[in-house]
């Protein structure tokens, strides 16, 4: 190539173009969702698609990497991904129309087909992403428009010259645009309505002043049995150890909702059917009539690592499910109760794990307030024992009697196994993991559990040597978590801490590691300390 190449850079205007022109589409479907439904949203519709088709290593990976902020990654992936992908329509357009605008018409294709496939969907729920297609390319080419006719490079003799005359004096080479002021002010206008319209249909579509209010009114009732009141020496968080009790600010939030949703306890039913003797629908106020039953109990996530944090404590309020089960008539043979959420997540849990005495609760309260949102309200199921991805369904307004050989739940068609008791496990609270201390005593505390079975005893060893007995708290219960204190009298040197639980029928936690897939991780928590 001659020296005297001409070398021109990438105008960014076309790729301007494109993510203004998406982003103005995504808008319009906010908007056009607002009279439909939240699940009708292009954007949300495609994330919610993203979450369910999306194989277990990759979703064991998102939660490993993130954990309870799996789903902010997730938007912010979708919308880095959207704005390389549409800036690149920009410049496809602007150099082989109409690719772009095809390809923005195939966003559309696929929000269409995300949002039919959300549950409950009707054919209005296509409307926002026809809506956000048709926008997306009237807005890709009226801003391409402004750029002017695009004119045909050439080259001679090595160098890239203009091609023929157009008949705009502003025309440039292939690849090269002028961001004029025209273009300017009408990118600016453009992206500065689409932000507007796209925050007020966010807003209407999430809107939660009813909700709010309903929660807001309620009062919950008194149990016709309480929970036990925690005595002295069940809590030892002034050691350093968890509370005891969590917060339902600090309480661990794993599931598949993208859009936490918005039911209120007037439009909140219950549809109890499939293997039953008669078919039951409950109301709000149906359930508030039944006793209510008050228990601590800790609820753990399939996805916890060994000496994770997706494992909580927390004051149930609600109504034995075995009651709840007796109103229908469960007909024999029949093994599992299949719950649906709201917005369509499957759970499936052994009906005998729910109806043999534990406290397993349709609960409505969450240490003495209404369930949070993002918990469930106004209704959501707990069950001692149960990994919460066969057990622990929020949002829920579905229950099918049914069997194990008949159905399968989210999960476990994606590989997760269809039984989920919970493995006994212990975890280091303090000191930090790679902290430095100095020579003498130094008091490490933490947390072990073996729901509905109970812990017997904790035990610790320094770099390999024998297991030495921890001081354990004051048990509560079966159903709780138990915590444990270890003074140590360490001496200078790296060490490595290990700790392990034993439970009430003498059974030591396991100590050969595995993930969590697919049915719950198992190892030693292990520490390393620094002591100078």
């Amino acid at each position: 190539m001659s020296s005297t190449t001409t070398r021109r850079s990438l105008s960014p205007a076309p790729g301007i173009a494109g993510v203004v022109a998406v982003g103005a589409a995504l808008a319009a479907g906010e908007l056009a969702a607002v009279p439909i439904s939240p699940d009708a949203s292009p954007y949300f519709a495609v994330g919610s698609s993203v979450v369910d088709l999306s194989p277990k290593p990759v979703r064991d990976w998102a939660i490993d990497t993130f954990g309870t902020a799996d789903k902010l990654a997730l938007f912010v992936g979708m919308g880095v991904l959207i704005a390389v992908i549409a800036a690149a329509c920009g410049y496809l357009e602007r150099r082989r129309p109409p690719l772009g605008s095809l390809v923005v018409a195939a966003f559309g294709v696929v929000g269409v087909i995300a949002a039919l496939n959300r549950p409950n969907a009707t054919w209005t729920h296509a409307v926002p992403s026809v809506v956000a297609g048709v926008v997306g390319v009237l807005v890709l080419r009226l801003l391409l428009a402004q750029l002017g006719p695009r004119r045909a490079a050439s080259r001679k003799d090595g160098v890239e010259t203009d091609g023929a005359e157009t008949d705009d004096v502003d025309a440039r080479p292939a690849g090269r645009a002028s961001m004029s002021r025209r273009f300017v002010l009408t990118a600016a206008g453009v992206a500065a309505v689409a932000v507007a319209a796209g925050a007020v249909g966010r807003k209407m579509l999430t809107d939660t002043a009813g909700v709010i209010a309903d929660r807001a009114r309620i009062l919950l009732p008194t149990p016709r049995t309480s929970a036990p009141p925690v005595p002295d020496g069940v809590d030892l968080s002034g050691s350093g150890a968890t509370s005891f009790i969590t917060d339902n600010d600090d309480f661990y939030r794993i599931d598949t909702a993208l859009q936490v949703p918005t039911l209120t306890t007037e439009d909140w039913r219950l549809r109890i059917h499939g293997d039953v003797d008669k078919e039951v629908t409950l109301t709000w106020d149906d359930l508030l009539a039944m006793p209510m039953t008050e228990r601590i109990v800790t609820l753990t996530c399939v996805s916890n690592e060994v000496g994770g944090d997706l494992v909580g404590n927390a004051r149930w309020l609600g109504v034995p499910m075995r009651d709840v089960l007796e109103l229908a008539g469960v007909k024999p043979g029949s093994d599992m109760l299949l719950s649906t959420s709201i917005d369509g997540w499957t759970c499936g849990t052994p009906i005998s794990d729910v109806t043999d005495g534990r406290d397993a609760l349709l609960a409505i309260g969450m240490n003495g307030s209404p369930l949070p949102f993002e918990h469930g309200y106004p209704v959501r199921q707990v069950v001692p024992g149960l990994y919460g991805y066969v057990s622990a369904t929020k949002w829920v307004v579905d229950w099918e009697i049914t069997r194990f050989s008949e159905a399968k739940a989210y999960w476990t068609t994606r590989g997760w196994s269809a039984m989920g008791p919970i493995k006994m496990a212990s975890r280091f609270d303090r000191p930090a993991d790679n902290s430095e201390h100095p020579a003498g005593e130094v008091v490490v505390a933490g947390t072990a559990w073996a729901q509905h079975t109970g812990i017997e005893r904790v035990e610790v060893r320094v770099d390999q040597g024998p297991w030495q007995p921890a001081e354990l708290a004051a048990e509560y219960s079966i159903d709780t978590w138990r915590q444990w204190r270890f003074p140590w009298q360490a001496t200078k040197g790296e060490h490595t801490l290990e700790c392990r639980a034993i439970d009430k029928l003498g059974r030591a936690q396991i100590e050969r590691y595995q993930a969590t897939a697919p049915d719950g991780a198992s190892g030693l928590d292990d520490h390393v300390y620094t002591i100078v």
